[in-house]
This record gives structure tokens, sequence and C-alpha cells, in this order.
């Protein structure tokens, strides 16, 4: 697999009012992100609450997406877990059925102790699926670990055979930018926080993974193609209108609001499973009026016609 060039969408969880899986769900969200211009979709990571799942919730969600995706854009599989025994069976099932890639976070109950004993049990789940590209989840504010990932690589090539390289959520960008550079670009550094997307573009990204890529794709890959056009101060107006968006899922909880502003633009996911809770209709009318403030549809419209223009005169 090439390195990925672009934004991969971080999808979220399809349940019914009775927070069952609901795998009818997946194929308009599918349809919507390839006309949105993704590359790909991660699925059963943080945003897709895998974590919540069951591994057969996971595998018959991962199933569908390979099915409804029929090859069209990229299917990266998340297969952490506390358990490594249930990370194997989740890669080899991705391998199994036609996934692009997987992906992995660390251990986050009995976490690793050094950058050797993570690459160890990254080298163990990444063994079950040897003919798929392995993706490390670098996540520290969410597992804890924050292992220096420049070292994680130099010990990780000799001894992950099929790493492709790291989904990087983390503000280190002197990190990020030294994993990016590491051996001439060996590896594939694909960024994870979406507000910080103009910035890991400026120290050489060149892919990312994100969740409000799931609903707002347009206004970030106009951010892209500022940038590519050097529309520097442009593209940085465009990133502070996804800031004002991403500052209502601090307000909130992350998840459900992210959830609920794809039910604003018609999609309706269903709830969330516990811990994570539905917001109140007061917190619900709260966000509808402040996303109207601070005029994110109006943006995400903006952005398309930005796009469709561009994709107009190019032809």
């Amino acid at each position: 697999m090439k390195k990925v060039e672009g934004i991969i969408a971080a999808t979220f969880s399809t349940f019914n009012q009775q927070g069952e899986l609901d795998l009818s769900l997946i194929s308009p969200v599918v349809e919507k992100l390839i006309g949105d211009g993704v590359k790909g979709v991660f699925i059963c990571g943080t945003n897709g609450e895998g974590l919540s799942l069951s591994i057969e919730e996971r595998m018959a969600i991962a199933e569908t997406y390979v099915k409804v995706v029929n090859k069209r854009i990229l299917v990266f599989v998340h297969v952490g877990h506390s358990s490594l025994k249930e990370c194997k069976k989740l890669a080899a099932h991705a391998q199994q059925i036609g996934a692009d890639a997987i992906s992995s976070v660390s251990a986050f109950y009995f976490k690793p102790s050094s950058v050797g004993n993570l690459v160890d049990c990254m080298a163990e789940i990444a063994s079950a699926a040897p003919l798929l590209p392995f993706y490390y989840y670098h996540m520290p504010a969410l597992t804890g670990i924050a292992i220096d990932m420049l070292e994680f690589l130099k010990l990780a090539e000799t001894k992950i055979p099929n790493l492709a390289g790291i989904k990087y959520t983390a503000t280190t960008m002197h990190e990020f930018q030294s994993c990016l550079h590491y051996k001439q670009g060996k590896y594939d550094i694909l960024y994870g926080y979406d507000e910080m997307l103009l910035t890991a573009l400026s120290v050489g990204a060149k892919g990312a993974i994100g969740s409000t890529y799931s609903f707002a794709a347009p206004l970030y890959l106009k951010i892209i193609d500022l940038f590519k056009q050097g529309r520097i101060e442009e593209a940085g107006a465009v990133q502070y209108e996804s800031i004002q968006m991403i500052r209502a899922l601090v307000k909130y909880s992350p998840i459900p609001t992210q959830k609920k502003i794809i039910g604003f633009l018609g999609y309706d996911l269903g709830p969330c499973r516990l811990p994570l809770t539905a917001l109140s209709r007061e917190q619900e009318n709260e966000l509808k009026q402040y996303l109207e403030e601070v005029r994110f549809f109006q943006s995400l419209e903006n952005a398309r016609m930005h796009l469709n223009g561009e994709l107009e005169v190019a032809q």
C-alpha cells in the first residue's frame, strides 16, 4: 500500500435506539464519505467506540465496511484491545476479510514499561496479519503511553516486518516531524488532531486521520488545497473555522456531540454506549445554536463550493 495522501475519516458507531449494532447505517455513511473525497475510513477506533464493543461486534462491523466500500477507498481496522490474544484475533480477521491495513493502540490497563516492551506487544499483534500494513496508534492523552515515537520506529523496524507507520495523535510536533523524516521518510506518519491539520501540513504531513473528517471533510480538504497553493493565510482562516466547531466538542462530550452534529446533517447513527451519554435536549439546542452562530454549516457549504469550483477549473 502506498503512503496515504489526503484524509481518512475515523468513523462513528452505528447503533439502534436499544444500543445494539445497526449495520444498515454503514452504507449511507460510506457513500457520503466517498462523495466528500476522503481516502479511507478508520473503523472501530476511539470514535467508533471500538473498546466498548465485543470482538464479535467489531468483526461484524469490519466485514460490513469491507463489503460496502468494495475497494473504492481504504479500510483501516483498529484491532486494539487490553488482551493481546483478542488483538490477534481481530488482526487475523481483518486480513482474512480483505481490509487494507490494521492499527492498534497500546495496552492501556497493564501498560508497557519501555519502548522495547511496547514494540514487543505491537510485534505480537502485527504478526497475526503479516500481509497487512500495520500502524501503531499513538494517543497518549487516552492510553497514558507517552513513549518517544522516534525510538519506537528505530526498534520496531527490525521487529515488525509489516510496520507501515504511525497514527500520530499528539501535540508534540517536533517528535512528529522527526518521525516524518526518519530514514528519508521511510514510514507513513498520519496526523491525528484535526484542529492542528494545518500545523502538521507545515512540517511535512501528507496524510491525516480524524473524527471530524466524518462530517466536515470538505473543510479540511479546502485547507489542504489552499496550503498546496501557498495561500497560507486563507488556509489558516479555514482551520480556525474548524476550531470554532471543535470547541463545541470540548464543551460537551466529544463523541456524543459529534454524532449529534452528524445527525444535524441528516445521518442519525444512534446513541453511544455507556459510559458515554447522550446530550440533553437543552444541550442539543445550545449546540445547534452555537454552530449556527459560528457559521459552521455555511463554512461547510462554502468549502464544498470551493472544491467543486477547483474541480471544474481542472476539467
